[in-house]
């Protein structure tokens, strides 16, 4: 009985917030922006929190790079300056990732859209190069997203070595510890660079989707 009720609020949720999506995309027409729009617009948030993260993890990169040249100092300003690159780092990775979601879901209603309006045509060509324009771009966006879920993917090993860096300084503040780690700081700059390449193709890749919709 608990799993059917739990079943039943789970169906309820989905329609209350299909509901909620229907209503926004009805809204949005009224003002004349429609589906497309909202897919450039959601692409383009992507895009710009992918460079907000490049730029969170360059400079935990560059941060890196001085710590592996480290020779004396204050470790506790070591430890803090790191932290705040791994803290930064994390919360641009997390905004990436929801709007990731927030992409597939309109492009997914999108794309329902444009092939049940395929049925509506009575003129056969036009029907064929809509259908084909329809698979070009399903096509053009699964290569984006799957460009968006590969540096999406290195974000969460690079962060937590990152991590077990900055726990193990928090409690190791001393000459000692900073040279126990120098080793994983060069290999975490390798993860790091690797990353940031990661995400410039996914940028180009983005933009060129952006300028695909909006021909």
């Amino acid at each position: 009985m608990k799993g059917m009720v739990v079943k039943t609020m789970g169906a309820v949720l989905l329609m209350s917030l299909a509901g909620c999506q229907t209503a926004y995309y009805g809204a949005m027409e009224k003002i004349g922006i429609d589906k497309r729009d909202i897919l450039v617009d959601r692409v383009e948030d992507v895009r710009d929190s992918q460079k907000d993260s490049q730029e969170e993890f360059q400079t935990a990169y560059q941060r890196l790079v001085v710590l592996t040249d480290f020779d004396g100092g204050d470790y506790e300003d070591i430890y803090n300056d790191l932290n705040g690159d791994y803290q930064n780092s994390k919360a641009a990775a997390e905004r990436v990732s929801k709007k990731i979601d927030n992409v597939e879901e309109v492009a997914n209603d999108l794309f329902d859209e444009w092939e049940d309006e395929l049925d509506q045509y009575t003129n056969s060509k036009l029907r064929r190069a809509s259908e084909d324009k329809l698979n070009a771009t399903k096509r053009q966006f699964s290569q984006m997203l799957r460009s968006m879920h590969q540096a999406e993917s290195k974000m969460a090993p690079v962060l937590a070595t990152l991590n077990d860096n900055v726990l193990y300084l928090k409690h190791n503040l001393n000459a000692a510890a900073v040279s126990a780690i120098k080793g994983e700081f060069a290999s975490l700059r390798t993860d790091i660079s690797g990353l940031i390449n990661e995400m410039s193709e996914a940028i180009k890749e983005s933009d060129e989707f952006i300028a695909t919709l909006q021909q």
